[in-house]
């Protein structure tokens, strides 16, 4: 099998693979790199491993070495010139008064091009601010429209909970968040509430929505008419976490508020339907099935709640942004050279 030692180029985000050699790499090492646009300085994210050949990408292009002194001082070279560049940029911006958000600039490490990275509402026409840009650094210019995420990715900050933004310390890539997972995890639907620096639903909210899927399907629901080791009576509220339920019986014409656990009620009607008895093993059916969720004699589906959950934002629905550090696929919306102008 191939040996691999994965590359990330950023402080956060997605991580390549590449061929280490015969060098002997440790995490957080410096190295230089071949991409499919020049050389590159990165740091090693996981160290050497063999992988199966169908799980390599080709082509997988080699470490060129490990840095050096003189490779450290162009590096912070390479700093001080995206800074100016930054700020010569927005004036041009300012100047043909575009309505776009610049937010950074990157120089590749041979300084043969220079990336700057923008957010705007809609699309751009930004050809001639692209040749004043080439006029004045007599490189290769590429502007790239990113999204929200990649943005507070890049300026970085603190979440609701007071740490560091989860993009920009461990998470490899995005994943889709849907407004679901806050109605399912019984969140409030404050979009100031579930949403992050980026505007955007958290990303956390998927970290524990398998969990909360799997309570779903054991547990009772709210309005569930149930039996309990008391009696029977009906479902009030469902603590999903302690796996509890409250119920209110009814003995004797009076109603009283106890608490169960999950496992100890039986569903006896689900919105007014009646459930199919659970067998030895948990389940409604008489075949095995891989959650033991309560199928409906009506076979009628029963997230009928989530119809009217309410959404604040038609892109909150789905969320899934790529990541803005491809080194292997970049995508620029226009390139110019200092010949072309």
């Amino acid at each position: 099998m191939p040996k691999v030692v994965s590359i990330r180029f950023h402080e956060a985000g997605k991580s390549y693979h590449f061929d280490p050699g015969d060098f002997r790499l440790h995490l957080g090492e410096a190295v230089i790199v071949e991409t499919s646009i020049g050389i590159d300085l990165g740091y090693v994210a996981e160290e050497v491993v063999e992988i199966p050949q169908d799980q390599v990408i080709e082509p997988l292009r080699p470490v060129i070495r490990i840095v050096n002194e003189d490779d450290l001082k162009r590096y912070e070279e390479k700093k001080v010139k995206e800074k100016e560049a930054f700020s010569l940029c927005q004036e041009k911006i300012e100047s043909r008064s575009l309505k776009m958000n610049l937010v950074n600039a990157e120089y590749s490490f041979d300084g043969k091009k220079l990336i700057f990275f923008f957010t705007a509402d809609g699309r751009v026409d930004f050809r001639e601010l692209v040749k004043d840009l080439a006029a004045v650094f007599k490189t290769r210019i590429e502007l790239r429209q990113i999204g929200a995420r990649d943005q507070a990715r890049m300026v970085g900050g603190l979440g609701l909970c007071g740490r560091e933004l989860c993009c920009c310390s461990f998470l490899d890539g995005f994943i889709p968040v849907s407004i679901k997972m806050a109605k399912e995890q019984g969140l409030s639907m404050n979009p100031a509430k579930i949403s992050g620096a980026c505007g955007r639903l958290m990303c956390c909210l998927k970290y524990e929505q398998e969990a909360y899927e799997d309570a779903h399907a054991r547990l009772p629901r709210q309005g569930d008419v149930v039996m309990t080791p008391s009696g029977k009576g009906t479902v009030i509220s469902v603590d999903l976490l302690r796996e509890r339920v409250s119920v209110r019986l009814e003995i004797e014409d009076e109603a009283d508020l106890v608490s169960f656990e999950g496992t100890a009620v039986e569903v006896l009607l689900r919105k007014g339907k009646k459930v199919a008895p659970r067998t030895q093993s948990g389940c409604a059916c008489n075949h095995p099935c891989a959650k033991g969720d309560l199928d409906l004699i009506t076979d009628e589906i029963a997230d009928e709640e989530y119809q009217d959950e309410m959404i604040t934002d038609p892109a909150d629905i789905l969320i899934d942004e790529p990541a803005e550090d491809s080194k292997y696929d970049p995508a620029p919306l226009h390139l110019f050279s200092d010949d072309e102008v």
